[in-house]
């Protein structure tokens, strides 16, 4: 198993922990397209409680990569899928928290899925 077969196969465990319903494909898409980060520990998650964190998630991800108009509804879809995986939780991966705003936004087709 390669090192990104890997980091999906911890995406997808994650996600069967916490009861969380996704799509293997578009899961692995999202991860493809973070690139190098998630072999980082420090880039691979997302600090649910740092501001300029979630800022970075809403300009990067959601307003350049998913070509969403800036508007509070964005900050608010972040929020909710730090809820849902829950905030205590230390390790909120990125690759879950940008599929789960792709499916909240249904920007599946932005990853050809």
């Amino acid at each position: 198993m390669s090192k990104f077969d890997e980091k999906v196969a911890t995406y997808s465990k994650f996600m069967d922990d916490k009861g969380l319903k996704y799509n293997a494909d578009l899961l692995a898409a999202v991860t493809k397209g973070l690139g190098p980060s998630i072999y980082k520990a420090d880039a691979e998650t997302v600090s649910g409680s740092d501001a300029k964190e979630l800022a970075t998630v809403k300009n990067n991800f959601l307003i350049k990569k998913l070509g969403l108009a800036d508007a509070p509804k964005l900050d608010e879809a972040i929020n909710a899928v730090v809820e849902k995986i829950g905030k205590s939780e230390r390790k909120k991966y990125r690759a879950v928290v940008y599929y789960m705003l792709a499916e909240h936004f249904n920007k599946q087709d932005v990853y050809g899925v």
